[in-house]
């Protein structure tokens, strides 16, 4: 089945918005519809709808015109098989110790004894490491293991595909817990683990946060995961310091660097002290780590 693009640009935020909105009552209807700010400084917006119908033009040169934008661009997309694209274009990540790849590329797995090989199907994009919010976790937590540290609580709020909670189950002995507000991503979690033969070693299960009888029976924690976003993260730091044993690490993500001072902020007004942070590209990664009076 062919797939439809129509694509305009224009200024300001509020004219973009209402195009947008717009769009969702054309016919043939949109399958989807962006409106991103485009980022090189020029103040202009971008605004797009996917479409399985061919749109009709004189309708969407109606709407440039009425919201001062100009005229959309269509454009037909050939049919292409997604997940085969993906596997092409996603290739193996190495972050420290950690070597994370998809099926694909089973046979490029390094036989180094000191690499942990972590199988995470390219079908499930985000958490594969090729974030750079997932890359940033993984170097965090090699770094931690390179100065000594041994993981013994742990626990991966947001866990996604479960990857960093898998690597800590790879390199320490102790059983590790993730969990993840979706329950889709937690099934995408079981998955992996039982792809990566660590059933048994990663116990995941569906919460908000720390919001679950089996996480609360494992406090307090040596080591936090939470590679979501800045929102959340704040909103967390309270139950951070209350779920975090003294001297305990905290692996933070999802945050743009613009948005890593104020939650380094946020959280060293409840117990956390900065030991690094990373950045990669527009993410950074922060490892915290709790007072210890």
């Amino acid at each position: 089945m062919p797939t439809y693009t129509a694509l305009t640009t224009l200024t300001g935020k509020s004219q973009a918005e209402g195009l947008g909105e717009a769009m969702e009552r054309l016919v043939p209807e949109p399958t989807g519809i962006g409106v991103f700010e485009v980022e090189d400084g020029s103040g202009l917006w971008e605004v797009g709808g996917y479409f399985t119908d061919k749109p009709v033009e004189s309708a969407l040169a109606l709407m440039a015109a009425a919201f001062d934008a100009k005229p959309f661009v269509v454009s037909e997309l050939p049919e292409t098989d997604w997940v085969a694209h993906v596997r092409r274009e996603l290739k193996p990540v190495v972050a420290g110790r950690f070597f994370v790849y998809g099926s694909h590329d089973a046979d490029q797995v390094p036989t180094d004894p000191d690499v942990e090989p972590l199988l995470i199907e390219a079908a499930m994009a985000f958490g594969t490491g090729h974030h750079g919010t997932t890359l940033g976790c993984l170097r965090a937590l090699d770094l931690l293991a390179q100065n000594g540290f041994v993981g013994k609580s742990v626990v991966d709020i947001g866990c996604g595909t479960a990857v960093l909670a898998m690597a800590a189950a790879r390199i320490w002995p102790d059983d590790v817990l993730a969990s993840d507000i979706d329950q889709v991503a937690v099934d995408v979690a079981m998955a992996n683990l039982r792809a990566n033969g660590l059933e048994g070693r990663v116990r995941c299960v569906e919460a908000a946060g720390f919001d679950h009888p089996d996480i609360a029976a494992r406090v307090p924690f040596d080591l936090i995961f939470a590679n979501i976003l800045k929102g959340p993260l704040v909103a967390l730091a309270p139950d951070m310091n209350r779920y975090a044993a003294p001297g305990a690490y905290a692996i933070l993500s999802g945050i743009l660097n613009e948005q890593a001072d104020e939650v380094i902020s946020v959280y060293s007004r409840n117990g956390f002290n900065l030991v690094s942070r990373d950045e990669i590209v527009e993410w950074t990664t922060l490892t915290l780590r709790k007072n210890t009076d």
